[in-house]
């Protein structure tokens, strides 16, 4: 039985006779094939990842697993459409707190016509992308029974300055999960969510050490997806935070050259996560990501 999936932040979201992903109870994710270049080059993305002996396996692990494509009956009621099938990210989770982070002070490729170029290049400029070289693209946070989940527009989370974009982040791994943006967060779960040998920023850095060196991909357009269960770190449990890399649609061959693009908003995110752990209740240093992709 296909479902709207419970937990999506960003993208394009079915019903209402919109075409959206779709998710079974077995963990699949459907998402939609687009008709463009867009959905050929993501199914010629992770046709060529899924099968490439050169990523180490402790990368794979942050890529969605890939189960090739089928035809299903699509969201917006059109009839059978190609779907990649996906691990579903959230199954197993029961109240996720989830962040999507768009990579990247540039979010198109080079390839791109000059009309989509220009579509983004004002996005970047109108978001927090080109100052600190990434944005949030959707979020929720997930409080307790009687309040439910914190899931603000999408909208109002993406022209952030430095300080409100920290905030957020703070509130993410917080017990106090109140809209009021003058409410200080406690980072009540900050050590056991972001720190720790497991944690969220071990496993950016483990990113990091990667991109520094891999030349095969440059990710346009492409997001982290942050999650964890609050519910289990108020258990003392481990909340199982991790990572993992979503939408690519606008990869492209690296041809021998470094990433800088999305290893200049890593090396960001990885400074705001950093002194969030070290220094929660101080103020944030601006953060201008180098061309060359290093803070």
């Amino acid at each position: 039985m296909l479902k709207i999936p419970p937990h999506q932040v960003a993208g394009h979201k079915a019903g209402n006779g919109k075409l959206g992903p779709l998710v079974d109870e077995s963990g699949r994710f459907y998402k939609p094939l687009q008709g463009d270049e867009r959905g050929s080059n993501e199914l010629k993305f992770y046709t060529s990842f899924s099968s490439d002996t050169r990523i180490p396996e402790h990368i794979s692990k942050f890529f969605p697993t890939f189960y090739g494509t089928q035809l299903i009956e699509a969201s917006d009621g059109s009839g059978l459409k190609p779907h990649l099938v996906l691990q579903d990210l959230s199954i197993g989770r029961v109240n996720p707190s989830i962040v999507d982070i768009k990579m990247g002070s540039r979010t198109w490729a080079p390839e791109a016509s000059e009309e989509y170029i220009q579509k983004c290049l004002k996005k970047d400029r109108e978001t927090s992308s080109l100052p600190l070289g990434f944005r949030l693209s959707g979020i929720q946070i997930y409080g307790n029974k009687e309040s439910g989940y914190w899931k603000p527009e999408r909208t109002s989370m993406q022209n952030l300055s430095a300080e409100k974009l920290k905030t957020i982040l703070k509130k993410f791994v917080s017990s106090n999960t109140s809209p009021d943006m003058n409410l200080q967060p406690d980072c009540a779960f900050a050590a056991t969510v972001y720190g720790g040998s497991t944690g969220i920023l071990s496993q950016l850095l483990e990113l990091k050490a990667w991109f520094e060196d891999q030349t095969m991909y440059h990710f346009y357009s492409c997001s982290i997806l942050m999650s964890f269960e609050k519910e289990l770190a108020l258990e003392g449990k481990n909340p199982g935070g991790q990572i993992k890399l979503i939408d690519f649609a606008h990869v492209i061959e690296g041809k021998g050259v470094i990433d800088h693009n999305f290893l200049g908003g890593l090396c960001s995110l990885i400074k705001f996560i950093s002194e969030i752990l070290t220094a929660p209740n101080e103020h944030i240093t601006e953060v201008v990501p180098s061309v060359n992709g290093v803070n």
